[in-house]
């Protein structure tokens, strides 16, 4: 089922949506997203976060018509990168505080991911969404700080190394839950840098 297929009440139609403040709206994308994160995409219900919101599911069908839309519109709206404000002028320092950040929210970032495997390959607006909010600008932001390094002459522009720093850290971000059966946390996730990132580029851990 795709974001275009209403599964609400046909008589819901978008010239009712209702009118709600930033926040409110803001509180409703928060819990679809951790009812998601918890439950799982399919388990998800517009009642079921009617009822978690303390609002009428009739509000959530005005607003947004489905689920689908629902969540799309959650994770656009939390579009953001863990990684914006990072420039110490330092490459080694920078991928170390980027790998903290990530660190940090892999947790939550991960689990979503996982909770929307199966439902993004079946709907495209779905998928281009979580790239949207969670991998292109961690991504863009990472590809910046890359390239500040080089411009410093940290690192020569044609190590091979760099185009694959992105799949190095998001890799192993996603990739410890079925490893280790733990998440990567901050720690981890420099060690990582250390050991495999910055060798790579030619930096001292």
């Amino acid at each position: 089922m795709t974001s275009q297929a209403a599964d609400g009440p046909d008589t819901v139609v978008a010239s009712r949506r209702s009118k709600i403040t930033p926040e409110r709206e803001q509180e409703f994308f928060d819990a679809v997203l951790e009812q998601v994160r918890e439950c799982g995409y399919d388990a998800v219900t517009m009642e079921g976060v009617a009822a978690t919101t303390r609002c009428s599911k009739s509000t959530l069908y005005r607003q947004w018509k489905n689920k689908p839309r629902f969540v799309v519109a959650a994770l656009r709206a939390n579009r953001r990168s863990r990684f914006g404000g990072i420039d110490t002028g330092s490459l080694a320092e920078d991928l170390r505080r980027a790998a903290r950040a990530a660190g940090e929210w892999s947790g939550k970032d991960t689990r979503l991911l996982q909770a929307l495997g199966h439902a993004i390959m079946q709907d495209p607006e779905l998928k281009q969404a979580l790239r949207e909010a969670v991998v292109e600008p961690e991504i863009a932001a990472l590809r910046e700080i890359l390239r500040r390094g080089v411009e410093r002459g940290e690192v020569a522009r044609d190590n091979p190394a760099l185009a694959y720093v992105p799949a190095q850290m998001f890799g192993v971000v996603r990739i410890r839950p079925v490893i280790d059966g733990t998440y990567a946390d901050p720690d981890y996730l420099v060690r990582f840098v250390e050991a495999a990132v910055l060798p790579a580029l030619g930096l001292e851990p």
